[in-house]
């Protein structure tokens, strides 16, 4: 949407350009002022680019303002050599490098807002709205996949106390699962302590395979993660089914998981 809306602004400034040439050649009379219009070429071809292309932009427009004149017949041509052609060139260039710098700063801030409102400002990951684009586009592909949810259960400690804040075990934690995965595979934090993994998986065993697998690496650095499963398109064919899936399977996991940490505790020994 933005690339198109910088070439129809670039195109506009190339069209406007010439048309303000051919209208300034032969209808420019002494005191009318149709180069004033070169402006809004000018302008229109910074806004699309930068300060580099604002100021060719600007020669440009100096070059057939000076044209225009030598060609206009209601013009001497001893009006090109002046100086207010020398100081149009310098208003032309102000206006071009000018705005070709302000709207290449307002892109670049906006590129950095959209990749903030994208990411997890703690770990960097995408955050659930990103992660959902992803899925909806595997969704389209129509291609097999696994989604595997991970719900953090306690951060590793060590003689009783976190061996670092909550925030710094999620990075860790965010830092080993992209280490863990093949190029291509996409992690995401999806809440306060929950991940999600987008990865190839030909069925649900597989991916259950993928989660026991990411289960035990984490495990082997001293994070408690349990991890549900979903596979595409066994388990689901879109977004919430999946999830719900994967949610199911990661709340068994945690009751079995608390059941067999259960010790009974053997009966009283009776007097005989």
């Amino acid at each position: 949407m933005r690339d198109r809306l910088r070439h129809a602004l670039l195109s506009a400034g190339i069209a406007s350009g010439i048309a303000v040439f051919l209208a300034f050649t032969f209808y420019e009379r002494p005191g009318l002022g149709l180069g004033h219009f070169f402006y809004v070429s000018i302008i229109l071809a910074a806004l699309a680019t930068g300060p580099a292309i604002g100021a060719a932009a600007a020669v440009v427009a100096t070059a057939m303002f000076a044209t225009g004149l030598l060609l206009n017949p209601h013009i001497p041509s001893s009006e090109v050599l002046t100086t207010s052609t020398a100081i149009r060139f310098v208003t032309y260039m102000t206006v071009g490098v000018v705005t070709g710098y302000f709207a290449k700063r307002n892109r670049i801030l906006m590129g950095e807002l959209q990749l903030l409102a994208e990411r997890d400002a703690i770990t960097g990951l995408p955050n659930t709205r990103a992660f959902e684009q992803v899925i909806g586009a595997r969704l389209v592909h129509a291609q097999p996949f696994a989604l595997i949810v991970g719900g953090v259960d306690e951060l590793p400690r060590r003689n009783g106390r976190h061996s670092a804040d909550e925030d710094d075990g999620l990075r860790e934690i965010a830092a080993r699962l992209l280490h863990s995965l093949p190029p291509g595979d996409e992690v995401a934090r999806i809440g306060e302590d929950s991940f999600a993994v987008l990865t190839y998986a030909g069925s649900a065993t597989d991916a259950g395979k993928i989660a026991a697998h990411l289960q035990r690496v984490l495990a082997d650095d001293g994070f408690s993660v349990t991890f549900g499963w979903a596979a595409y398109p066994q388990d689901g064919e879109n977004a919430l089914s999946l999830y719900r899936a994967a949610d199911e399977r990661l709340y068994a996991r945690r009751v079995i998981h608390r059941q067999s940490s259960v010790i009974p505790l053997a009966p009283p020994a009776t007097s005989a």
